[in-house]
């Protein structure tokens, strides 16, 4: 649009002269600075806006302090192009899964030592109990792959990927209850409010694709819904808000409010963005505020995904072989196993970072029919893509993470039976795996008690999971921060170590 037609829209538009008449009074209050409108406006857009900076003080510019920080990445050479974070929501059992404690079988009904609990905090649905019973898991653990790996019966899918897998068995967390665990490991932090691993991710990397998000998330609908999930759990906090992670639903809208309203077609869309775009770039010259711009791209991206998302989302080119690789579930669109072949898709389109959430891992009780229902569920789809990764040539530099928010306890919460039993939560010890790029294959790092209760040797903590987590997608956890309220944040606070002995 030329200059002339740029003029006639100012001069025409009653938004544009709406919004000019507030500028001008904002003009009038900000030369005057005088009086309670001066100090109204000092109190919205800061001090310095009114009346400049301090003499003698030279101020940082959050702006090019964010430049600079950028300019400097990747601080490495990156292993990982790609993420994908299996998030096992609720707490998976190690004693069921990946930690086998043969020693158990000689306890089991006997009550757990105090030299092992060592007054360990207990949660409030098991510290009233009077006996604290071992008990060992049900379901044999045999050795598998080159690695002689001890995998659960459960798993047999996974069994035949294991030394693809590096184990670690030694996370530790701090956070003994659902919501602070998980948001402790989605964003650092166990208050709400911080940027999540993904949008740390898209601030830090950007994007490889630009008709698809950075971050994008995918929700089981198979999957029990125990403890709910939460959208700030792939929020951006406080970095601006195109790095906040997009949810994929499945169904006629797979990302809410993309398709045009009733009665609008494309041309319609793209011509009412053009001049929401000129709104919105008049804000910006006026008040300086970033977010405008973070809405800007927003818009845009918003636009291109209208063609993106369908082509992405439609699984009908797939294969006989594909749906038979990943079991009868993944012709059902939503359910783990058909997202997993999404969550390989979007990969293939270079999505940076895809974060599955598959709920249903709280077994407090009736531990073993429930944890043999979620490992059917995810078993088979899990594998498959590790599987189906490698066969294009993709594990090589894709991280794939499996894992949830702490484990379970090696007592029974609740009656214990020959046959039925529960575990409360654990957050002193319990395994997840990390799989291609950049880590050592087939092992296992770490190691817990004869109870799965303490650490021996190599303790992760959630803060080195993710120093180490970003160290593979050629980012020094140290340096990636994010100047908000006057100080600078990162992803790991002021914590985190790299954990060298899982890197290749």
């Amino acid at each position: 649009m030329s200059h002339h037609h740029d003029d006639e829209f100012r001069l025409h538009t009653p938004d544009f002269q709406e919004l000019n008449k507030r500028l001008d009074r904002r003009h009038f209050l900000t030369k005057t600075s005088l009086g309670l409108g001066a100090l109204a406006v000092g109190s919205l857009f800061g001090a310095k806006h009114l009346f400049g900076a301090s003499p003698g003080i030279k101020e940082e510019s959050s702006t090019n302090f964010e430049e600079e920080i950028l300019k400097a990445l990747p601080h490495i050479a990156p292993k990982a192009k790609r993420v994908v974070y299996l998030f096992m929501s609720g707490g998976p059992s190690q004693f069921e899964t990946f930690d086998y404690k043969p020693k158990l079988y000689e306890m089991a009904g006997q009550n757990l030592p105090d030299s092992v609990r060592k007054g360990q905090r207990l949660t409030g649905m098991s510290a009233n109990q009077s006996a604290l019973p071992v008990v060992p898991s049900i379901y044999k653990f045999n050795q598998h792959g080159k690695s002689q790996t001890w995998i659960s019966e459960l798993l047999p899918y996974t069994a035949q990927v294991v030394d693809d897998l590096c184990l670690v068995k030694s996370i530790h967390s701090e956070a003994i209850n659902h919501d602070p665990a998980i948001t402790f490991f989605q964003t650092g932090n166990q208050l709400p409010g911080r940027p999540s691993i993904g949008s740390w991710v898209s601030y830090g990397l950007g994007s490889d694709n630009k008709n698809l998000p950075t971050f994008i998330v995918l929700v089981s609908k198979n999957a029990p819904k125990d403890q709910p999930l939460y959208a700030r759990l792939w929020g951006n906090g406080f970095l601006p808000s195109r790095h906040q992670g997009v949810q994929f639903r499945s169904g006629k809208d797979p990302v809410l409010f993309l398709n045009n309203p009733e009665g609008y077609d494309g041309s319609d869309r793209k011509e009412m963005l053009d001049y929401l775009t000129k709104l919105n770039q008049l804000q910006n010259e006026a008040y300086g505020d970033p977010e405008v711009d973070a809405r800007i791209a927003q818009y845009e991206m918003a636009y291109r995904m209208q063609t993106s998302v369908p082509e992405v989302m439609d699984l009908s080119g797939e294969s006989d072989e594909v749906f038979q690789l990943y079991g009868p579930d993944s012709r059902d669109s939503g359910t783990y196993a058909a997202n997993c072949i999404l969550a390989r898709k979007l990969l293939e389109k270079d999505v940076k970072f895809v974060q599955l959430y598959h709920q249903g891992w709280d077994q407090h009780g009736g531990l073993p029919k429930g944890i043999a229902n979620q490992c059917k569920q995810v078993d088979q789809a899990t594998a498959a893509l590790i599987i189906d990764l490698k066969r294009r040539g993709m594990l090589d530099d894709t991280l794939v993470i499996w894992g949830g928010e702490f484990g379970r306890t090696v007592y029974s919460q609740g009656k214990l039976t020959a046959d039925n039993y529960g575990r409360d939560h654990h957050p002193r010890c319990f395994t997840m795996w990390m799989a291609g790029a950049g880590v050592k294959p087939g092992i296992s790092y770490g190691e817990t008690d004869d109870f799965s209760y303490n650490i021996i040797k190599d303790p992760v903590h959630v803060h080195d999971f993710h120093a180490t987590l970003m160290h593979l997608l050629g980012v020094d956890h140290e340096r990636l921060t994010y100047k908000f309220q006057g100080r600078r944040f990162r992803l790991t606070d002021v914590h985190g170590k790299l954990v060298k002995g899982i890197l290749a």
